[in-house]
């Protein structure tokens, strides 16, 4: 969890502390407030502390029993504020997949120049619908989320493959070579998508890099980002999501990708890389 995210969800906390001590009607001790809410003890600790982040409904309801109503404004924008940057899929997800793609989709539109690096997946932008279908089945598992709007989240994903084919567009993307051959769907599943790679190689929209197994790395590969315009980084953990939008960490993750670079191989030496791995699908 980042230093900044921590200050901020501890600053929310003692604010709600404030809250409590200044009640209209007398101060609480954190055990009558608990009484009030029904909640156990230790989530007013956890809260008030920074050792657990609070939800919308949780601040509506602190607000209320604090005698201050007036204030759920202002404590949902305290929230509102540090979680526009880690982006928990727990709360992402409740709305199903398809809002997080579309969400996604919507920044995209912004920029002209994208710069992706993945090293366990095929980059989103280039994948096919039975692959993307598979992945996204996956994570649903993972998160124990109903997968019912699965087939709405592929369609998002795919209706995001239209940007390569705008004037003025350019996708530069790096991928580690086990992407490859990750398993994360059938042999068939991927040999169509390892084709359909292949196929982007000669596209003028598409720089495609291939970072060899056996190729010398100057830095741990490390999970996947995108780096958006240089305005914006996503980068993905199993819980959440981190946009990051300050100047010093967008450049740290433009060098991250331009070192990564210089491993990668590409043109005709990664069409060939593709093939061989296509090879032994069969």
């Amino acid at each position: 969890m980042s230093t900044d995210y921590q200050q901020a969800r501890a600053a929310l906390g003692a604010r709600l502390r404030e809250l409590r001590l200044s009640c209209p009607d007398g101060r609480l001790t954190g055990v009558q407030l608990a009484g009030r809410l029904n909640w156990p003890v230790s989530k007013v600790s956890k809260l008030e502390n920074g050792k657990q982040t609070a939800t919308p409904a949780d601040l509506r309801a602190w607000a209320q029993a604090t005698g201050r109503p007036g204030s759920e404004q202002e404590l949902q924008s305290r929230l509102k504020g540090f979680e526009s940057h880690i982006r928990s899929f727990r709360r992402q997800l409740a709305a199903g997949f398809r809002p997080v793609q579309e969400t996604l989709n919507q920044e995209i539109a912004r920029s002209s120049v994208l710069h992706l690096w993945e090293e366990a997946v095929v980059v989103g932008m280039l994948q096919t619908a039975d692959y993307a279908r598979h992945v996204l089945t996956r994570y649903a598992r993972l998160h124990q989320m109903s997968a019912q709007d699965i087939e709405d989240a592929v369609r998002a994903r795919l209706q995001r493959q239209e940007w390569l084919y705008q004037a003025g567009r350019m996708l530069h993307a790096l991928m580690w070579e086990a992407a490859l051959h990750a398993r994360v769907c059938p042999p068939g599943v991927l040999a169509a998508q390892l084709d359909r790679l292949a196929g982007t190689i000669g596209l003028d929209t598409v720089e495609l890099g291939i970072i060899p197994l056996d190729a010398s790395l100057k830095i741990p590969t490390a999970n996947g980002f995108w780096i958006l315009n240089d305005r914006l980084v996503i980068t993905e953990d199993w819980h959440a999501e981190l946009w990051v939008d300050d100047t010093q960490t967008i450049a740290l993750y433009r060098r991250a990708w331009s070192t990564l670079h210089d491993s990668a191989v590409y043109g005709a030496e990664a069409q060939h890389l593709i093939n061989r791995v296509r090879q032994t699908l069969r």
